[in-house]
């Protein structure tokens, strides 16, 4: 199997190497540059096109967001990451807006930093609850939809109503295969399908027309 390839971005040399070191003893990861801020990124994204990036979101410079949203449009194969300290809406959003294929928060366990790597690479999504209940809070109490103007979405059916709530969860592909008792390739099948009905790209995407739709909540 071939190796991940990671480039970590954060303006705290000690993060990085705390992050180095939790990915190499991984097997099947490898860092493969590092940088401190979003410009220097750049950079080594161009240098290394790496598989995924670990980005931190406030940085002097260029920040992670403005990082992320150049990443996306100049190398859409290349998977990025939030791991900051931040669990705010104002930059929440704004990072999985400009691009970010997950986001997960420092104080998460390390086994957590690295199966987000390999979630984001696979080409799912990697949300950390808190930030998952975050985001669904925030889309529902400012996007509230009403009978004239609620998303008009394709119904799911049952078994993919039961996806999607696992979805906003915060669960991983393996966690929902679990739940549900399904392979995970059963799993990825039905992301699918509804990423096909309401014609989004990506996880988070699915939560967001949800949550406008009024179709999940979190209690």
């Amino acid at each position: 199997m071939a190796e991940i390839r990671v480039l970590l971005v954060d303006d705290d040399p000690l993060v990085r190497s705390a992050l180095a070191h939790f990915l190499a003893r991984e097997e099947g990861t490898a860092v493969v540059a590092e940088a401190g801020d979003g410009r220097d990124a750049l950079d080594q994204v161009g240098r290394h096109r790496p598989d995924v990036v670990l980005m931190d979101v406030r940085m002097p410079r260029m920040d992670g967001i403005d990082a992320t949203a150049q990443i996306a449009e100049r190398w859409p194969d290349v998977r990025v990451l939030a791991v900051t300290t931040f669990d705010t809406v104002d930059t929440v959003l704004p990072m999985l807006h400009a691009g970010a294929s997950g986001y997960l928060l420092k104080d998460s366990p390390a086994d957590e930093i690295v199966a987000g790597v390999r979630r984001v690479h696979e080409g799912t999504t990697s949300l950390s609850p808190r930030i998952a209940a975050l985001l669904i809070d925030h889309v529902r109490e400012r996007e509230r939809p009403t009978p004239a103007g609620a998303p008009a979405l394709e119904p799911l059916t049952d078994r993919e109503g039961d996806i999607l709530r696992c979805l906003a969860r915060g669960m991983s592909n393996a966690e929902i295969a679990a739940e549900l008792i399904v392979s995970e390739g059963t799993v990825k099948a039905y992301l699918g399908r509804i990423m096909t009905k309401w014609g989004v790209r990506d996880r988070v995407q699915i939560i967001v027309a949800a949550a406008r739709a009024g179709l999940i909540a979190f209690t």
